[in-house]
């Protein structure tokens, strides 16, 4: 394993839901970071190759966060490619961010897999974040979320269960060659989701289950940009079928405990203002 405090971890997409709380929690134990950005020194940057070995270069470890979405056509052969350049440059200990019934995703497991990499997947559900730093934002604070999911359950998890687990995956022995399925501790439709959002914010939210042809149209009315609108088509066209309704222990295999509940998720984010109007 490499030596992780000597050597500082690169973290593409480090300043992301995932990759921010990553970076927070390694900074607080004084080992040695490396953001992944374009705007970095050395830049990175996904679409650009040539960028890749400058930032892996005397890096110790990897966390692996493909923007943005590993569902994105050409995804999983640039994580498969930019693990390959790793291994060659000596940087063998790889973290990848995956997502859980992603068809995409896990080829992109596959390739990390056959890069002769020291690989550990994390395979997420969604994440509760989503409600409060990402496209659901908006709609939550105009006091409506209308997606095109009906009745399907889905187990949240929170990005800092996430965050942690990678720290452990990056930092400690026994965690290569292994995958870890992270979810929330209990199924939520999205419209459970909201019930609890309102209540921790003691707002009215409401959701609506609309169709796949009107969220495509209210995406392109907001002008949401292609690439964008077709991967949430997917998303929820997919994922969102009902294959992820069930609960896995990975967050406790990884941390040894259970992980955070939807509505301790809710309360904390209500406490910050951020679904205050």
């Amino acid at each position: 394993m490499n030596d992780t405090a000597s050597k500082p971890i690169l973290i593409p997409g480090g300043t992301g839901k995932t990759g921010r709380r990553l970076a927070e929690r390694l900074t607080a134990r004084r080992l040695p970071v490396r953001i992944g950005s374009r705007s970095a020194t050395p830049a990175f940057d996904w679409e650009n190759k040539a960028t890749w070995k400058p930032a892996l270069d005397g890096a110790g470890a990897v966390y692996i966060s493909y923007y943005p979405d590993l569902a994105v056509p050409g995804a999983a052969e640039a994580v498969g490619e930019f693990a390959r350049l790793a291994v060659a440059n000596g940087v063998r200990r790889q973290v990848l961010l995956s997502g859980r019934g992603e068809p995409e995703a896990q080829r992109a497991e596959e390739l990390l897999k056959a890069s002769g990499a020291d690989w550990t997947i994390l395979r997420c559900a969604w994440f509760a974040q989503n409600f409060s730093e990402s496209f659901l934002l908006d709609p939550v604070l105009a006091g409506e979320v209308a997606l095109p999911v009906g009745a399907i359950g889905e187990p949240f998890v929170d990005a800092d269960d996430i965050a942690d687990a990678a720290v452990a995956a990056l930092t400690q022995p026994g965690h290569e060659n292994q995958l870890y399925e992270l979810t929330g501790p209990r199924l939520l439709t999205f419209a459970e989701a909201i019930v609890e959002i309102a209540r921790a914010a003691g707002r009215e939210i409401r959701y609506a289950h609309i169709s796949h042809a009107a969220f495509d149209a209210m995406l392109r009315e907001q002008h949401v940009p292609a690439e964008f609108v077709g991967l949430l088509n997917e998303l929820f066209t997919e994922v969102l079928d009902g294959r992820n309704s069930y609960l896995t222990d990975g967050v406790q295999r990884v941390l040894g405990r259970a992980p955070r509940d939807f509505a301790a998720y809710a309360q904390e984010a209500a406490a910050t203002g951020v679904w205050s109007k």
